[in-house]
C-alpha cells in the first residue's frame, strides 16, 4: 500500500516552483477526498506528473511556474512524447502518464491557477488492442490446490490460499482483497467490495471461499480487531501485492504454467470461465464491478479465440484446411 505521507513529500519536491508544488499538493487532496481514488491510482498519477515536471525543468532549463505551464505549446508535448519513446516506455505507460497530466492540468483549470488549451489536443499512442490472458479451468484449479501446500507454515498456506481463491472465486483485483479488513467478512454469502473510485459492489461467496477465509482468520498469528488487515504478512503488517506476485511466479515454475499466469489473470480467469458456462455480459460486469459494458465485452474475444482452438485442434473440417 502506497504511503500517503511519502506521495506528500514527492509533491512538496517537485522540480517546479513553489506555486506549482502548493498546487500539486492541492490535486492531490482533490483526487484523494473529491474523486476517492485509491492510493494506488493516486501514486501512479503523482508519479507521472513528478516526471513529466522533471522534464519540463531539463526543457526549459528551469523550473517551471504556473504561467511556463500555461504556456507550453505543442511542440513541448511533443518532446515529452519523444523523450519517452527514446527511453523505451510502453505504450500503456504513456497513456497512462497523459492521461494524469491532463487530470492534473484540470485541476489548475478549475482552480484559475493556469489554463493550457493545447494539453486538450494531446492524444495518447494507440494501444494495442490486448486481450486477457486466462488460465485454463484445470490450470486454475490446480493453483488453488496447490498454493497452500507450498509453505512450511501452515498459517500462510491458509492465508494464500485465501487470497487466490478471492481473485478466481469472487474475481476480485489484488488490490482489493489485500485491502479488506477482518470486518469485511462476508455476511448471507455476501462480500461487499470497494472497488476503483470507491465504489462499492456486491459479490456473492461459494462455500468453499467462506471456508477458506474463516481458516485464514482462525490461523493467522495477528489480530488486530475488525479494523485490521484481513490477511497479514509474516512481520505482522498487512500483506502486499508484490509478495502475492511472487508467490504466482513460484506457482508457474513449479505447475509448468505459462508467464501469462499472473494474479490478475485469476480475476480474467473468474470472468472467461463463467461466460464460458453461460453467464451473462452484464451480470459479469456487475461482478467485475466494470464502469462500462465495453471492458467486460474483451472476455466475449477471449472465448472466442478458446473455442477456435478448440475448432483447430479437434473438428475434421479444420484439419482439411
Amino acid at each position: 500500500m502506497p504511503d500517503p505521507q511519502r506521495l506528500i513529500s514527492i509533491l512538496k519536491e517537485l522540480t517546479a516552483e513553489p506555486a506549482v508544488c502548493a498546487a500539486a499538493q492541492g490535486w492531490y487532496s482533490w483526487l484523494a477526498h473529491e474523486r476517492r481514488l485509491s492510493l494506488h491510482t493516486i501514486d501512479g498519477y503523482v508519479r507521472d506528473v513528478d516526471s513529466f515536471l522533471a522534464f519540463v525543468s531539463e526543457h526549459l532549463g528551469f523550473g517551471p511556474g504556473l504561467r511556463d505551464l500555461a504556456e507550453l505549446g505543442r511542440i513541448d508535448f511533443r518532446s515529452y512524447l519523444a523523450k519517452r519513446d527514446s527511453r523505451g516506455m510502453s505504450r500503456t505507460s504513456t497513456a497512462r502518464s497523459i492521461s494524469s497530466i491532463k487530470s492534473f492540468f484540470r485541476f489548475l483549470e478549475k482552480n484559475g491557477l493556469a489554463s493550457n488549451p493545447v494539453i486538450g489536443t494531446v492524444r495518447p499512442p494507440q494501444m494495442p488492442k490486448s486481450i486477457p490472458k486466462a488460465l485454463e479451468e484445470s490450470e486454475a484449479l490446480e493453483v488453488m490446490d496447490v498454493v497452500g501446500e507450498i509453505t512450511d507454515e501452515e498459517w500462510v498456506g491458509k492465508r494464500d490460499t485465501a487470497v487466490l481463491l478471492l481473485l478466481y472465486g469472487c474475481g476480485m483485483r489484488v488490490g482489493e482483497a489485500l485491502d479488506l479488513n477482518r470486518g469485511n467478512m462476508p455476511r448471507d454469502e455476501v462480500l461487499r467490495v470497494r472497488g476503483k473510485g470507491n465504489k462499492e459492489r456486491l459479490v456473492p461467496v461459494l462455500p468453499v471461499i467462506q471456508k477458506a477465509l474463516e481458516e485464514n482468520l482462525n490461523h493467522c498469528p495477528f489480530d488486530e480487531g475488525a479494523d485490521g488487515p484481513m490477511f497479514f504478512g509474516v512481520k505482522g503488517r498487512r500483506l502486499g501485492a508484490r509478495f502475492i506476485q511472487e508467490r504466482m511466479s513460484y506457482l508457474r515454475a513449479i505447475l509448468g504454467l505459462p508467464e501469462t499466469a499472473t494474479p490478475h489473470a485469476l480475476r480474467h480467469s473468474f470472468a472467461t470461465h463463467l461466460l464460458a458456462g453461460g453467464g451473462d455480459l452484464r451480470t459479469i460486469q456487475e461482478l467485475l464491478g466494470h464502469t462500462s459494458l465495453s471492458s467486460t465485452q474483451r472476455y466475449i474475444e477471449v472465448d472466442a479465440a478458446r473455442l477456435q482452438a478448440v475448432y483447430d485442434t479437434t473438428h475434421p473440417r479444420a484439419k482439411a484446411r
